[in-house]
C-alpha cells in the first residue's frame, strides 16, 4: 500500500512540478519521462538474456509510444502511461520478478495512472499551450 501511496504522490509531484514551470514543453517532457521509465527495466534485467531481450523490445515500444505522443498527439502519451502501467503490474508474467525492485510494480503502475490520468483530464491545457506556441511562431498576435 506504501508503494501506491509514493507512487501517486510522485506523479502528483511531476505534474505540479511542471504546471509551476510553465515554460516547459508539457508533450516533451512527459514524451521524455515515458521513454525513460520505459527503459529502467532494460537496466534491471541486464544479467538475464531473455528478460533482456523483452524488457528492451518493451523499451523501444514505450519509445515509440512518446514519439508519436509529441508528435501526433496527447492522447497516445495518455496511452503510453496507461500501457506502461498495465506492463508494470503484468512484468511477471513476461519476466523474472526478482530481477525488479520489490513492490516496484505497484510504485510505477501507480506513477503511470496517475500521469495518465492528469494527461486525459487536464488535455486541453496541452492543446491551449501547443496553440500559443503556434501563434507564436507564426507572428500572429490578437
Amino acid at each position: 500500500m506504501i508503494s501506491i501511496v509514493i507512487g501517486i504522490s510522485s506523479g502528483l509531484f511531476i505534474v505540479l512540478l511542471f504546471v509551476i514551470l510553465r515554460h516547459f514543453d508539457k508533450k516533451a517532457i512527459y514524451g521524455l519521462i515515458l521513454s525513460g521509465i520505459g527503459f529502467l527495466y532494460v537496466g534491471f534485467a541486464w544479467t538475464d538474456l531473455q528478460a533482456l531481450v523483452i524488457n528492451s523490445v518493451q523499451a523501444i515500444a514505450f519509445l515509440t509510444f512518446a514519439y508519436y505522443g509529441i508528435k501526433k498527439s496527447i492522447y497516445i502519451l495518455a496511452a503510453g502511461y496507461f500501457l506502461h502501467g498495465c506492463w508494470d503490474l503484468a512484468y511477471n508474467l513476461f519476466g523474472d520478478s526478482g530481477l525488479i525492485p520489490s513492490h516496484y510494480d505497484l510504485f510505477c503502475s501507480s506513477l503511470d495512472f496517475t500521469i495518465a490520468a492528469y494527461i486525459l483530464v487536464f488535455n486541453r491545457k496541452f492543446s491551449v499551450n501547443d496553440l500559443n506556441k503556434q501563434v507564436d511562431k507564426s507572428g500572429i498576435s490578437d
